[in-house]
């Protein structure tokens, strides 16, 4: 045969490891020395042309060891004879740069393309940078590196980065290509050899560092990576000395060291250690009781899964509402191109809405998403009893309240579980599932294994107040509050922890969800909270006073025309220097530094204190809940990940010096289990 095809073969994704590096290279050779070979096909398998470095590797010595990706890259870009890769299911990273430094490449339709590592806090290392501008342009190839998102090859197909592409089989069409490219001067350009100009190349780095967000400027990936690419205006042997050189001194940073270790963590989480080998309930139809905002986004998400969704309400024009919303979002998808016609026409095909609750015995499970009250949601679980058939799985939506206690509503506790949903609830991708103290394994199993097929990222989590989030999140804010008792105003707060990297800061969170909601749970709470707690009534008088947050136009902050004014107005910090007077507190202006590290403080000692209590399972899972849900910077790794970095005795002391000014009630944890 002409053209010899080398196949990738390394499960489940050719990740290229050690092994397969130097089998690629053993291949090579062995094609350029045999006379009978005009042209080498390179191939993975139908779900891989190659998923790119082996993370498992990065870091360690396998990683630098020969032949490295670089020597295996540049013994493909100067073989002697054309070889064109074959690209099928995903080639990302590594493995798309393995296809640029082919002489060509041919790709299916549906294949997966993408430069992610900045993602992990890293830049494409072996001549990513340099090779995708000279295949697409400056522009487009930041765009790709930059979002680190993956597109398909039909979207790129005039982009210049592929030669073909394809229906089917693209291993005969890269073989015809490099027949064809075999014959003498029949062969392209190499991409290596293609110049770039370089004032052009200049002008658009400068244009796309001029558009970084905030939080994109705090994370050193993605300065370095428009130095790379500015880089490629240089020879190409030069540019990607250059690349490499930032990529190693990103290799060993924190934040890369914090993005793998959320990547790994994420993985983990998935994974439910106190079910194990419980297989999950078959799942086709899905019950959503509550048709208000919580509860069609949930719907949305059903049905998006491919799920058979009926949701259920007791009053005609609330359902109708909720239908509207329904159809509203697959509306809005259509139109953005999200979405093709007729697949959000099946979509909303698969969903029935009902008054009935009857209808709940067709449902495999039944998710449900009222009021955040535990004597409606009881009342709600004892009519899912009456009517959803034997052996459904039974979901509260609930955010604070006790598994236990809405199970008990029920015969069939055991068949209880949490479902903590994240709003807006078809956008958020994490779900706590919450295990009560009879839910069964198999229940267990089946919330996780619903939450993957909802494209959720699941944690297990333990029956407790306010589960993994919530509860860090109280302990976080009430730090926050303390810190305007002692001198912060809520800009202060605010503005450090967005410095930080946060998505948002507390109190303009606050003020974006409502003020109301924490004034009601506090209320619920005031008959049973210690009067010798340290209790930080600011947000009660504003509540008090009608200002309610961003939907009164006056939280914290106040609102025009839905934008925030920059600071506090007399209102606020007259209720805050009161409550200070009142504490006997002379206030004390906190610098950005000292109100981040309370906050981490007050972070780090919950959570040491709910995985102790077995709330959470492990405690990366701590770290993923808050990065996926709370806004917490990712590139910062979580409050755990974060705690592992300090050092250890100062972190202790400056703990208890923390706990000590917080006042009754709160204890030092051990924070030896958590870091260890």
């Amino acid at each position: 045969m002409d053209i010899a095809v080398i196949r990738l073969d390394h499960p489940p994704v050719n990740s290229l490891n050690l092994a397969l590096r130097r089998f690629m290279v053993e291949a090579i050779d062995a094609a350029e020395a045999n006379p009978s070979v005009r042209g080498i096909v390179l191939a993975g398998s139908a779900k891989a042309f190659s998923a790119g470095a082996d993370v498992s590797e990065l870091g360690t010595p396998a990683q630098l060891q020969e032949p490295i990706l670089l020597s295996v890259l540049a013994r493909v870009a100067h073989c002697r004879k054309p070889v064109v890769a074959a690209i099928t299911g995903v080639a990302l990273g590594g493995g798309l740069e393995l296809a640029m430094n082919c002489h060509g490449r041919v790709a299916q339709a549906d294949a997966k393309v993408g430069l992610p590592e900045i993602q992990l806090g890293l830049i494409p290392g072996s001549t990513g940078t340099q090779l995708l501008p000279r295949l697409v342009g400056v522009d487009l190839a930041l765009d790709l590196m930059l979002a680190g998102q993956t597109r398909s090859a039909q979207s790129l197909a005039s982009s210049g980065l592929f030669d073909a592409v394809v229906s089917t089989d693209p291993v005969a069409a890269a073989s015809e290509l490099a027949r064809r490219w075999a014959e003498p001067g029949a062969a392209p350009l190499p991409v290596r050899q293609r110049p770039l100009d370089a004032a052009r190349v200049q002008a658009q780095v400068a244009e796309h560092r001029a558009r970084l967000t905030p939080r994109q400027r705090l994370q050193p990936a993605y300065a370095a990576l428009l130095d790379a690419v500015q880089a490629c205006a240089l020879p190409f042997e030069q540019g990607a000395a250059r690349e490499r050189e930032l990529f190693l001194g990103l290799l060993s940073s924190t934040p890369a060291q914090a993005l793998r270790h959320q990547f790994k963590a994420e993985r983990e989480a998935s994974r439910l250690p106190q079910a194990e080998g419980a297989a999950p309930r078959a799942v086709q139809t899905v019950a959503v009781v509550g048709a208000g905002t919580m509860g069609t986004g949930i719907a949305i998400c059903a049905l998006d899964a491919g799920l058979q969704v009926l949701l259920l309400e007791q009053d005609a024009d609330a359902l109708a509402r909720g239908q509207a919303r329904v159809a509203e979002h697959f509306r809005s998808r259509v139109a953005a191109g999200k979405l093709s016609a007729a697949v959000a026409e099946q979509a909303q095909a698969r969903l029935s809405t009902t008054l009935n609750w009857p209808a709940l015995a067709q449902a495999d499970a039944v998710i449900e998403a009222v009021y955040e009250d535990l004597g409606v949601k009881r009342e709600v679980f004892q009519r899912i009893d009456r009517h959803a058939r034997a052996g459904a799985v039974l979901a509260t939506n609930t955010s604070y309240l006790d598994i236990d206690a809405i199970a008990q509503a029920t015969t069939r506790p055991q068949d209880v579980l949490g479902l903590h949903f994240f709003s807006p609830a078809n956008v958020m991708k994490l779900l706590e599932v919450v295990r009560g103290a009879q839910t069964a394994p198999d229940v267990l199993a089946t919330g996780m294994a619903l939450g993957k097929a909802l494209k959720k990222l699941p944690v297990p989590c333990g029956n407790a107040f306010g589960f993994i989030g919530n509860r860090i999140y109280n302990a976080y804010r009430r730090q926050c509050e303390f810190m305007l008792e002692d001198g912060a105003w809520p800009e202060d707060v605010d503005r450090a922890l967005t410095g930080m990297g946060f998505a948002m800061g507390p109190f303009a969170v606050a003020d974006l969800s409502g003020l109301d909601i924490a004034w009601r749970m506090r209320q619920a709470q005031a008959a049973t909270r210690d009067p010798r707690e340290r209790y930080v009534d600011v947000l009660d008088r504003l509540c008090e006073q009608g200002r309610l947050g961003r939907k009164t136009g006056a939280g914290y902050y106040t609102y025009t025309d839905g934008r925030a004014a920059p600071g506090t107005d007399a209102v606020v910090r007259q209720l805050i220097e009161q409550a200070s007077a009142r504490r006997g507190i002379t206030r004390q202006p906190l610098d950005a530094a000292t109100i981040c590290r309370r906050a981490l403080l007050a972070m780090v000692n919950e959570a040491a204190w709910l995985y102790a209590e077995g709330v959470a399972a492990r405690p990366s899972d701590i770290d993923v809940v808050l990065v996926q849900g709370y806004g917490f910077p990712r590139w910062e790794g979580g409050p755990v990940f974060w705690a592992r970095q300090q050092d250890r005795a100062t972190l202790q002391r400056d703990l208890q010096a923390l706990v000590a000014a917080s006042g009754h009630g709160h204890r030092v944890a051990d924070l030896g289990p958590l870091l260890d």
